[in-house]
């Protein structure tokens, strides 16, 4: 979701990429609905992690910042900054998954992380791009 969002917000002015601690993960229905609801599409996203991504090569070490939105990404990204100079940044959000006993009460926990997220990349990228 925030990959999605980031790339909505800010287009090309910085390159953005998604990595999870797994990458079997389906895109949840209920983050596509509250993302499509900003304009966001994130039907087609992919799951990835960290290793795939090297696996695919991406160079780790070209990147400026991880964003860790977990305490278990948190671990992880903080492994890599013994291989690499990375600067790691902890933002918890709330996590929707199971929460809810709805569907409107689920889309108003997924919302609420999306809000977050917003805020977040907001606070620390500044003013999104006009779109």
């Amino acid at each position: 979701m925030a990959e999605g969002i980031a790339k909505q917000m800010f287009g090309q002015r910085a390159y953005m990429q998604s990595a999870g601690v797994r990458n079997d993960l389906e895109i949840d229905g209920f983050a596509i609905a509250v993302c499509q609801e900003i304009g966001v599409e994130l039907s087609r996203h992919r799951s990835r992690s960290f290793e795939e991504m090297q696996e695919w090569g991406d160079d780790i070490s070209s990147y400026d910042l991880i964003v860790a939105l977990s305490p278990a990404s948190q671990r992880q990204a903080l492994e890599l900054t013994r291989y690499y100079h990375l600067e790691v940044a902890y933002w918890p959000v709330l996590d929707p998954t199971g929460l809810g006993e709805n569907r409107e009460s689920k889309l108003a926990s997924y919302r609420q992380t999306r809000d977050q997220i917003i805020a977040r990349l907001t606070d620390q990228f500044g003013a999104p791009d006009p779109a």
